[in-house]
């Protein structure tokens, strides 16, 4: 039984934000943090690097109008390295992103990521910097993530994509978010505690 909706793929447009070692505090800085839930993080994605203090745009590539809607993030490689905040995933989902597609990514930044769905693969360097280039070049390409052939296809394009297996096999069988599978095991625990003799609580 799937925890979640499978994330087998995620097809729409895409949007390019180049550049290497992007950390999660240009993703969404600390100030952000101290929302209460994640609803409101779509608003704080990369707000440092699009907006100047007065609240005027800088003109990056996710306020570009032709980028509107966009659910497939184009990115480099190292996507998400600095501190280890959930925030950074969480803002990418709340900002209406599904897949992102880099040349690497850091580790707990691919494992949050992973945990709430939001499916990260990597591409070859030169299969990359094609994919950005097209991105550029015509934000309304439909670009496709699939997880269960590992490609990325970009208009008449497709490139071999990767990504660990236990994450992929998660997100195609809807179990990626540990505690709804620990919750959905709950009358297995409580049946082995009674079967041990231990008191469990209603």
């Amino acid at each position: 039984m799937s925890a979640f909706e499978p994330v087998i793929r995620v097809t729409g447009t895409g949007v390019a934000v180049c550049g290497d070692d992007i950390d999660t505090d240009r993703i969404i800085p600390a100030r952000f943090l101290k929302c209460v839930t994640f609803d409101e993080l779509g608003e704080g994605l990369f707000y440092d690097e699009r907006f100047a203090p007065d609240g005027t745009l800088k003109g990056h590539p996710l306020d570009r109008p032709a980028c509107a809607g966009a659910s497939v993030l184009v990115t480099g490689a190292n996507f998400g390295c600095g501190s280890s905040r959930e925030h950074a995933p969480q803002s990418l989902v709340r900002a209406g992103f599904r897949a992102v597609v880099a040349g690497s990514f850091a580790e707990i930044f691919f494992g949050n990521a992973t945990n709430i769905g939001l499916a990260c693969v990597r591409l070859a360097p030169d299969d990359l910097a094609d994919l950005t280039a097209r991105v550029q070049a015509d934000p309304t390409l439909p670009v496709t993530v699939d997880l269960e052939a590992m490609r990325v296809e970009a208009g008449d394009r497709g490139y071999a994509a990767a990504m660990p297996d236990s994450a992929r096999t998660a997100l195609i069988t809807g179990t990626y978010d540990p505690l709804a599978e620990l919750l959905e095991g709950l009358p297995q625990v409580r049946a082995t505690a009674l079967a041990l003799g231990h008191e469990v609580p209603s």
